[in-house]
């Protein structure tokens, strides 16, 4: 699994703990949910952070839902779910790990 390096070229606006959206901590960083992607600072830019392919999350039990208790961050056309540093999303009766 890899993380694609895509440079948000017209991205302005400056993500931060105030700045409204919602901050998503992401291993050694923090991303930020806009407009329906993931941003992330690098090296001076906004990357959109999103991993490639497929990549199911074997043994996940717990349904995530609107009480579930995890933060819910808009993502596309779906909702992801943070649950213990990753964002999990229902996918065909199973979850995956955005």
């Amino acid at each position: 699994m890899t993380v694609l390096h895509h440079e948000h070229p017209t991205h302005t606006h400056a993500h931060g703990p105030d700045c409204g959206h919602a901050a998503v901590t992401h291993d050694d960083h923090v991303d930020y949910a806009h407009d329906g992607h993931l941003h992330r600072e690098h090296s001076g830019h906004w990357d959109e952070c999103e991993k490639s392919g497929h990549v199911l999350h074997d043994g996940h039990d717990h349904q995530h839902g609107p009480e579930c208790g995890h933060q819910a961050v808009s993502h596309g056309n779906h909702v992801d779910y943070v649950h213990d540093g990753h964002r999990h999303a229902a996918h065909d009766g199973h979850w995956d790990d955005h």
